[in-house]
């Protein structure tokens, strides 16, 4: 309890205390992302089958891959209905695994036999959210709400989503989208802790800081006093309104709840995105002793040490991460960040170009910059090893056209 002791006091003190940034505050910003509304310890629960009832998120031991199989496998024959609620349960079971991709294809067969079926929508939308593949689970769950207009559930997941940040346009659209959505699923359930406290994420995300915003928040609290998430978001609204001493508190009772590795990654999340990396440390390494495969544990203690530059400390939790999370672009984009500062630049290369294929177009570009393969081309060509260098510019011109720098640099890289 003494590492949570040290949060208090530095999270009283954040009004008045200066913080010293690891690293260039403009090029990681680019990079890694930042705190976002606690996207991280939002997992959505299952989308309820004929067979069995949805359960809430659970710490419970994960089942084995092999009795995952066993029990899930659709049986031979029987009616479609039966098909489509095996291929449900499934899908669910092995989410809980945390086998992704065979959950992705375990609903996306229900979507084959039951095209509009709106719980395979959700399913598949939770599995991208897991992963933070926005798009893929932005675009699961439109189909979601589409088809069952009033599921609580989609409607407030995909809140969730819209308030990511994305590159590119159309950004203002989907905040008002994400409060918009947040706002009918309190609507329809006036008493839903979850539904209140993400109206208050979509509002904070559009820069709406003001009583409007902390209501939506001390609402989720007193209807849910355990909530340990929504004690999170009240005091980080605080601080921001300039009532730090208020907020203290909150962070102190968020900790006593916290009872998941979900719940842990968002206070970990606050601490880093106030740039208190070293005391996220004890919070995520609590996370992980009670989850050692949560991909946003993983990514986020991964984050911490190459903010702090300890890169060599840093790869084994991102190889880790895109071991869970093989579909999504963040991992693998900061693993080949991690090679390339330790100058290991073929195995930056191959983690790049790994993120080039589950990059929005928006990333695409900035996979070409010196954090991409621009930098694995300089590194190359200060190692005196032109033809390595020549190939890496030539990928990150495919990316970025019209980088007349690149253009440069390609040019001299093959110049003998």
């Amino acid at each position: 309890m003494k590492s949570y002791a040290m949060v208090r006091q530095i999270l009283i003190l954040l009004s008045f205390c200066l913080t010293l940034w690891m690293a260039d505050p403009r090029a990681f910003a680019q990079d890694v992302g930042s705190d976002v509304g606690g996207a991280g310890i939002f997992r959505p629960k299952n989308p309820e089958t004929k067979k069995r009832a949805a359960k809430p998120p659970t710490t419970a031991p994960r089942p084995s891959a092999s009795s995952t199989r066993s029990s899930t496998r659709p049986r031979p024959g029987g009616n479609t209905a039966e098909r489509v609620e095996d291929l449900l349960d499934r899908g669910n079971e092995l989410r809980d695994a945390r086998k992704f991709a065979d959950a992705e294809d375990a609903y996306l067969s229900v979507l084959k036999i039951k095209p509009r079926d709106a719980r395979a929508a959700y399913g598949l939308g939770n599995v991208y959210t897991d992963q933070q593949r926005w798009e893929n689970a932005e675009e699961a769950y439109r189909n979601a709400v589409l088809w069952a207009p009033t599921n609580v559930d989609a409607l407030v997941a995909l809140s969730v989503v819209l308030v990511q940040p994305r590159s590119g346009a159309g950004n203002a659209k989907r905040l008002a989208e994400a409060e918009g959505f947040a706002r009918r699923a309190v609507q329809l359930e006036p008493k839903n802790a979850v539904a209140w406290d993400r109206l208050g994420v979509a509002l904070q995300a559009r820069g709406t800081i003001n009583n409007e915003t902390e209501h939506a928040y001390r609402r989720a609290v007193e209807l849910d006093p355990q909530f340990a998430v929504a004690y999170v978001h009240l005091g980080r609204i605080l601080k921001r309104i300039g009532r730090p001493a208020e907020a203290a508190p909150l962070y102190d009772q968020a900790v006593t709840l916290a009872k998941d590795a979900a719940t842990l990654n968002l206070i970990a999340e606050s601490l880093q995105g106030e740039q208190q990396w070293e005391l996220s440390a004890p919070v995520l390494k609590k996370a992980l002793a009670l989850e050692a495969q949560n991909p946003r544990s993983l990514l986020l203690f991964g984050r911490m040490l190459v903010v702090l530059k300890r890169y060599g400390e840093a790869e084994p939790y991102l190889k880790s991460a895109t071991e869970v999370s093989s579909r999504a672009f963040e991992p693998f984009n900061l693993l080949g960040r991690t090679y390339l500062a330790l100058e290991r630049f073929s195995e930056a290369e191959t983690a790049y170009e790994r993120a080039a294929t589950l990059a929005s177009a928006g990333d695409l570009k900035q996979l070409a910059g010196s954090y991409g393969f621009g930098g694995v081309g300089d590194g190359y060509l200060k190692a005196g090893q032109k033809a390595n260098a020549a190939r890496a510019y030539q990928r990150a011109l495919e990316l970025d056209p019209n980088n007349k720098e690149l253009e440069q640099k390609l040019s001299r890289a093959r110049s003998r």
